[in-house]
Order: C-alpha cells, then sequence, then structure tokens
C-alpha cells in the first residue's frame, strides 16, 4: 500500500525532490527577473517637475538613483542574492533569500516613503528656481514598486522551496575535495592515493599529460 505523499518515490526520488526540481527554475528566473527589472526601473527617471527662475520656466527630471540612491543599491542587492540561491546548499539559500527579502523590502519602504516635493524642489532650487510647479510621479517609479512586489513574492516561494532544490553535484568538486568531504580526517597524502589508485581502476594513466 503506497505511503504518505512525501515519501513516494519516483524512479528513485521523492515527490518532494520531482516537485522541487520543477519549481527551481522558474522561481530562479522570476526572481532574476523581478530582481532585474527593480534595479534598471531604480535608475530611470522617477520624477519631472517645472518650476520659474526669473520667469523663465524651468524643467527636471530626476531619476530614482539621484532621488533615492538606497533603492538601488538594495535592488542590487536583492539581485544578487538569487547569484548565492545558484550555487549554494539550503541553509545558505534560506539565509540569502532572508538577506534579499530584507533588501526588497526596503526598497518599498524607500519607495513608498519618497518625498517627491522635497526632492524636486532642491533639484530646481540647483538651477535657480524658487517653486515647485507640476511635479509628476513617473511610470517608472510605479514599476519599481510593482517589480519588488513581485520580486518579494519569488524569495518568499523560494524560501518555502530551497530544502527540495537540488544542489550542484559533487562531481564538479576537484577529486580530492571530494575524497577529504567523504573522509575528513582522512590524511592528505592518502587522498592523493586513493585518487591515484581510482584512476588506475579506471583504466586512465595518471601520468599521461
Amino acid at each position: 500500500m503506497p505511503g504518505p505523499a512525501s515519501t513516494r518515490t519516483c524512479w528513485g526520488r521523492t515527490v518532494a525532490e520531482v516537485s522541487g526540481r520543477r519549481t527551481f527554475g522558474p522561481i530562479l528566473l522570476a526572481g532574476v527577473a523581478t530582481g532585474a527589472l527593480a534595479a534598471v526601473a531604480s535608475s530611470q527617471t522617477w520624477l519631472t517637475a517645472n518650476g520659474d527662475a526669473a520667469g523663465i520656466r524651468v524643467s527636471v527630471e530626476i531619476s530614482g538613483s539621484d532621488a533615492a540612491p538606497l533603492a538601488l543599491a538594495l535592488a542590487l542587492v536583492s539581485l544578487a542574492s538569487w547569484g548565492v540561491v545558484l550555487v549554494s546548499g539550503t541553509t545558505a539559500r534560506r539565509l540569502a533569500l532572508v538577506v534579499g527579502a530584507a533588501a526588497t523590502i526596503g526598497v518599498l519602504i524607500v519607495a513608498f516613503g519618497l518625498d517627491g516635493d522635497g526632492v524636486a524642489g532642491r533639484a530646481l532650487a540647483d538651477r535657480g528656481a524658487s517653486a515647485v510647479r507640476d511635479l509628476s510621479h513617473r511610470p517608472w517609479l510605479w514599476t519599481t514598486v510593482v517589480a519588488a512586489v513581485l520580486q518579494l513574492g519569488a524569495l518568499v516561494a523560494g524560501f518555502r522551496s530551497a530544502p527540495t532544490w537540488p544542489s550542484m553535484s559533487s562531481r564538479y568538486d576537484a577529486p580530492a575535495a571530494a575524497a577529504s568531504a567523504a573522509d575528513p580526517d582522512a590524511d592528505p597524502a592518502d587522498v592523493d592515493d586513493l585518487t591515484l589508485w581510482k584512476a588506475l581502476d579506471e583504466g586512465q594513466d595518471p601520468t599521461a599529460r
């Protein structure tokens, strides 16, 4: 009689492992895409405003990196967290995802707390204008917000699914490193001898260049 869903196997893998392999790619791609969009949008024009300087109309365009430099920095931190997820184990992945989520929440706080009048007023004052008129929040600001919300969703989904995600295979490790991992107490010289004998058993010539 079949056991619980969590213990069922499919070609040697548990259902959880199979499900994890299916979710890894989509969640990773969603996280990278939304993280990249948030970073790009954070560097685009967030505000436009007009003012008067001695009767002359003055216009300014203010990018997110000028209006709120912290938003761009946090968006890049969140994006970088997915790089850690790609090459790490479960514990490091979850830690990276928590850091990414905190950075993404920071982006949202900065975006929603932006003092548009103050930022525009300082930008216009630098050009000799005395008052802010026609202040406008550009679509890139709201794109940053939407991308950050979607990014947060991907980070949460990743945190929940991380234990079932596949890790990089040990076959990419150096032979000596792999042997050391299998037996941490092994002497380095013994590890080298083990690697040599294994190569001979497989019909390889360790002396060949």
